[in-house]
């Protein structure tokens, strides 16, 4: 059997070929270490210790996901106040809502609510639609604005999701509500929030002690995704307020006249 020689067009399809796979390759990896990335906290769960001495004030935030909620063994577990999902981008309404609210008001805590921000929608339609969920609902907490990029729009740039949340949060004062609190990470800090929403609080999200991350200046500490609260099955967001009792009391006192 003699043997032929592969001309240039066959070198080049084998050349391509390689190349092909090899980029193939990069892209699962790179797509492996991604979600690798994002479910790192799933494995590994950060252990914060709060000393209750220095942060007396501890809270929870849940939804229609947390499933049913006892507040008054919530209340019995040593949390002062929670934060309920009351609507998300611009038609989402959480169903628990309304319940939670009742409960926890009947159980005695503090109550607020946050709004879970799309990226993809208006700041406008998204105000109204938060507005509209919490109707006369009085709160005892700053509305809150859920910026984070987990599981949001990826493909929307920075400088758009600036946008739309500066005109959410400029049309929720129109409406009414005076001051906000926005939610979010550190990563979320530095885009969104840093340079632009200077006069209203920040709740943030961080594994980290109290104490390490005074720089922040923020009101409120996502501290745990993965806390266990009596009352609340499985795990529930724990939080802390960033200071003692009194100045607790003082701030609430100073929002109340704030709130719409």
């Amino acid at each position: 059997m003699s043997y032929r020689r592969p001309n240039g067009a066959h070198k080049n399809k084998r050349k391509v070929a390689r190349w092909l796979l090899l980029g193939t390759g990069v892209v699962a990896l790179l797509l492996a270490a991604c979600v690798l990335w994002q479910l790192r906290f799933h494995f590994f769960h950060p252990r914060v210790h709060i000393d209750r001495s220095l942060y007396p004030i501890v809270g929870i935030d849940v939804s229609n996901h947390n499933g049913a909620v006892n507040f008054e063994k919530v209340r019995g577990d040593g949390i002062s106040f929670v934060i309920l999902k009351a609507s998300e981008g611009k038609g989402y309404k959480d169903p628990a809502f309304s319940r939670f609210y009742n409960s926890a008001r009947l159980a005695g805590l503090k109550v607020g609510a946050y709004h879970f921000f799309r990226k993809n929608k208006g700041g406008v339609e998204q105000a109204h639609n938060f507005h509209n969920a919490l109707g006369s609902k009085r709160l005892d907490l700053p509305p809150v604005i859920d910026v984070e990029d987990w599981s949001n729009d990826h493909f929307v740039d920075d400088a758009t999701t600036l946008q739309r949340l500066d005109d959410m949060v400029r049309q929720l004062k129109r409406l009414g509500h005076r001051k906000v609190m926005i939610y979010t990470n550190g990563d979320g800090f530095k885009k969104y929030v840093m340079r632009t929403f200077t006069h209203d609080y920040l709740w943030i999200c961080s594994f980290n002690d109290p104490a390490t991350i005074k720089s922040y200046r923020h009101t409120m500490q996502q501290f745990s995704h993965w806390g266990k609260v009596s009352g609340v099955e499985g795990d529930v967001d724990m939080n802390v307020f960033n200071g003692s009792r009194s100045q607790w009391n003082k701030w609430l006192a100073e929002v109340a006249p704030i709130i719409k």
